[in-house]
């Protein structure tokens, strides 16, 4: 049986994934968006590990291949079941990759924070409660132990 803290805890967290989810639903085909920038998004501003840590329970749906780091760089392409499908699927979304695989931040980043008004950013994470979101216990043990998290106990 769960603590109602712990049910508390469990339900913010799915929460906040849920609206993780939606935003990274809400970049465009053909744009990226960054972990710093959907953290800021939700009011998390030095929250990017966070994201991280939620965009290894992205669901099925969720174009989770958009989300690169600061730099545009792919640190997430080991998720993706092969190296090199990340870039691969950006690539048919239009993407052109500068040296290596980094992406053109200025060409082809889409930060919510600028890019959706008000009501399209309340209408995306109103999307939010229709992704079923499942917290796991890895996910919620580095939400509460992480350096990172804003979460930590």
């Amino acid at each position: 049986m769960m603590s109602e803290e712990a049910l508390l805890f469990r339900q913010h967290i799915e929460k906040l994934m849920g609206q993780v989810f939606a935003l990274v639903q809400a970049c465009p085909t053909g744009r990226v968006t960054t972990y710093g920038w959907i953290a800021k998004a939700l009011g998390y501003p030095r929250g990017a590990r966070i994201i991280g840590f939620i965009m290894h329970e992205a669901p099925e749906g969720v174009p989770a291949h958009r989300v690169v780091n600061s730099k545009g760089e792919l640190t997430g392409s080991r998720a993706f079941g092969q190296i090199g499908r990340m870039r691969e699927l950006l690539e048919k979304e239009g993407i052109i990759f500068s040296s290596g695989d980094h992406v053109n931040l200025t060409r082809y980043g889409w930060n919510p924070e600028y890019e959706l008004n008000e009501a399209e950013r309340q209408q995306a994470l109103e999307a939010a409660n229709n992704i079923p979101v499942e917290a796991n216990a890895r996910t919620l043990h580095l939400m509460q132990s992480d350096s990172a998290s804003p979460f930590r106990a």
